[in-house]
């Protein structure tokens, strides 16, 4: 196709563009000095900003906006609503070298509504979730969890998406045995003070199950040794009741109803957090002394687990 000449009417390609695909949705607009090849599909109502080169083995949804200076390598699949910062970049070969070809490209996803910073670093094979954010410059070597925030070199967790930080309004606090119990924002959601006794001997925090901590529990792990503060969690549980106790060091858990996101820190042996099931339950920044006790009311059943958060959403909607 010859430079500025549209896809279809309802397409704009400015004058000083190259656009030579045909496969290009109602309301997408190509700017000056963009070159699109043949083989790249572009959803509706997508904005290609100056100076983007996109591949031929590119798909890109609907409302996707890419800025100046970012190039579309094969193999990358952008989902609805994704923004690309200008100048990020993406690779698809992980050990390139001139004049030597891999038999495939590495597939890298951008899923719906994730932002990808200025000038962050993708490599290839990666997946960024659902509505994710990449920092400014981050370098992005694994996965980045559904709307988890990244920053830095390597790109690590530093927050969530519309998730606040818990804070115990006033009344929420209702005293419980020797301890007391705090509503959070999220649906059912509650942390929970333990009973603590210090005297010459050292220190004791005990929990009375049915009383502080809402069930008998079937099952415990323990969480330690977390390499660079890295997440664990990322799931929902269809029936499991989780009561969560940071023993040693210290551990975020994002706790989401579908509606609503808290971030409540554990960082004191006396503190719990009660988990019910349907509620997607993240945890992040653990220390690198961190021990997480949970207490589950079911044995194990890999079927009671919801790991997809789109899945878990349309889950709690019904």
């Amino acid at each position: 196709m010859a430079a500025g000449v549209p896809p279809n009417r309802d397409v704009f390609v400015h004058p000083q563009a190259l656009c030579e695909s045909q496969t290009i949705g109602a309301g997408t607009r190509v700017w000056a000095f963009a070159h699109v090849l043949a083989g790249a599909v572009i959803g509706a109502d997508c904005n290609v900003c100056d100076h983007v080169f996109i591949e031929n083995d590119v798909v890109i949804g609907d409302r996707v906006t890419i800025k100046s200076g970012v190039q579309l390598w094969n193999g990358l699949r952008l989902a609805d609503d994704v923004f690309v910062g200008p100048n990020a970049t993406f690779s698809n070969d992980k050990f390139p070298r001139s004049k030597q070809y891999q038999a495939a490209v590495d597939e890298t996803h951008v899923e719906r509504g994730a932002s990808i910073g200025a000038g962050a670093v993708v490599l290839p094979g990666l997946r960024i979730g659902a509505s994710a954010m990449v920092g400014a410059g981050a370098v992005v070597t694994r996965d980045v969890p559904a709307r988890a925030i990244v920053s830095g070199n390597p790109a690590r967790i530093v927050g969530y998406v519309n998730a606040r930080p818990h804070r115990d309004p006033a009344g929420a606090s209702v005293t419980h045995s020797q301890g007391s119990i705090t509503a959070t924002s999220v649906r059912g959601v509650t942390r929970h003070r333990l009973t603590m006794v210090e005297d010459l001997r050292g220190k004791l925090t005990a929990g009375e199950y049915g009383d502080d901590i809402p069930f008998a529990p079937k099952r415990h792990f323990v969480v330690f040794d977390v390499p660079g503060k890295d997440v664990r969690g990322e799931h929902a549980h269809r029936q499991c009741h989780q009561f969560l106790v940071c023993i040693r060091g210290g551990v975020t858990v994002v706790v989401d109803d579908g509606t609503t996101a808290e971030e409540v820190e554990l960082r004191e042996p006396d503190l719990g957090l009660y988990v019910p099931p349907m509620v997607w339950a993240v945890q992040f920044r653990y220390s690198e002394d961190a021990v997480l006790l949970v207490l589950a009311s079911h044995h194990y059943d890999a079927a009671d687990y919801i790991r997809d958060y789109d899945e878990f959403l349309k889950a709690v909607s019904r």
